[in-house]
């Protein structure tokens, strides 16, 4: 789950406001966007369903730590952070200690070596959970033990750049460490951010949107493209046959025309045609 912002207009006196579009991703399966007029811990209520209990893989905002926290729900849901948001900190921060951040660098990249190959065997959970423990656990806690040395010696200034990205690391550590116990876990947040990315060259083209609810119009077409993009399919061919036929349709009969139910049907029909 990630958020990114969305301006909008706000009538009457020619500016903008600050929305927030909220995109969700469920790994192997679809993407959904919703558009939220703000970045409250509240908008995390609106989205996630009242009876889900698991792994939301995240950044570091309070607002996710702050749902997981909910009386209701504690200690049945788990945050899983992201070791991209973390590496980026120290990217951010390697003018001020080139020797240190680049060791800390290289142990990252040892592990995206061993997810790199995971990926490449198309491995599944068991798997990932049983290489991970072997080769990735014993990276991740010399890090660990890199991070607190760091921080014990107090060489850098918190509010200098590698000052916060070791106390953002160490803040996170808990997070950081999921993906090694849990072989349906990421690394990291790449595939949120990969479906946010059209969003972010969008936003440079038409700037802002007509209004606070022109943000979730604009959430359920993003929706609908990636989700498109995702499943091999041609959003504007889709589109274009789903409206003509949508008149037609029963609430009932919708199901069947979601991006993922569309592109296995074309499938079925295309492996009947090749059989015939």
């Amino acid at each position: 789950m990630d958020e990114t912002p969305l301006e909008y207009l706000v009538p009457g006196n020619g500016k903008t406001g600050t929305g927030y579009l909220w995109v969700c991703n469920r790994p192997g399966g679809d993407v959904v966007f919703h558009g939220q007029t703000s970045r409250a811990a509240k908008c995390v209520e609106k989205i996630i369903p009242v009876e889900f209990r698991g792994i939301i893989q995240c950044d570091g905002y309070a607002g996710y730590r702050s749902f997981a926290q909910n009386q209701e729900r504690e200690g049945q849901i788990r945050l899983a952070a992201c070791y991209a948001h973390a590496r980026r900190k120290f990217i951010e921060a390697q003018e001020q200690a080139p020797r240190i951040v680049g060791w800390l660098l290289r142990q990252i990249g040892h592990l995206y070596a061993i997810e790199g190959r995971l990926r490449q065997e198309r491995a599944g959970p068991r798997l990932r959970a049983a290489i991970r423990a072997a080769q990735s656990r014993s990276i991740h806690e010399r890090i660990h033990r890199a991070l607190v040395r760091l921080k014990i010696k107090k060489r850098y200034l918190p509010q200098s750049s590698l000052g916060k990205a070791i106390d953002y690391a160490l803040g996170q550590w808990t997070g950081l460490g999921v993906f090694l116990e849990d072989g349906r876990v990421e690394i990291d947040n790449n595939l949120v951010e990969n479906a946010i990315r059209p969003t972010a060259i969008g936003k440079k083209n038409w700037l802002f949107v007509g209004d606070a609810n022109a943000g979730q119009r604009g959430a359920i077409l993003y929706t609908i493209v990636e989700n498109c993009r995702r499943h091999g399919l041609d959003p504007y061919a889709y589109l274009r046959d789903v409206l003509t036929k949508l008149p037609t349709l029963t609430n009932q009969q919708i199901k069947d025309w979601t991006p993922a139910a569309y592109a296995r049907r074309l499938r079925s029909e295309h492996q009947l045609q090749a059989a015939s």
